[in-house]
């Protein structure tokens, strides 16, 4: 079992539990690829999602610049939604997880084919 393939048992757990959610694993595969190097350092694999520059990254790069979402989608809402969705106790998220949460809530999976 590669590194990718661990922690996507990370990833289905924490959906499942943390989020009930039964996750489209091809979608959250894309997800994680899409993710890039940043899954395996520990600092850039995980968002707290209470640092403004944090909220920032998500909002730009991942939901305008990735996703091609306008800043009149309602960005922030939907941030604070998969936010409180993943579990406001749980300090550390994710990003993989978060990215799939934003991807299903705005449904823009045919971003990732």
């Amino acid at each position: 079992m590669n590194k990718r393939d661990e922690l996507m048992v990370d990833y289905v757990n924490d959906l499942r539990n943390k989020c009930s959610v039964d996750p489209d694993l091809k979608l959250l595969k894309r997800v994680a690829v899409g993710c890039g190097p940043a899954i395996y350092t520990k600092n850039s694999s995980m968002i707290t999602g209470v640092r403004a520059s944090e909220l920032n990254t998500i909002r730009n790069r991942f939901l305008i610049k990735k996703l091609g979402l306008s800043k009149n989608d309602k960005l922030d809402e939907g941030i604070d939604t998969v936010m409180k969705q993943y579990g406001e106790s749980n300090r550390y998220k994710f990003r993989v997880v978060v990215y799939y949460l934003l991807t299903k809530h705005f449904k823009k999976e045919l971003v990732y084919g």
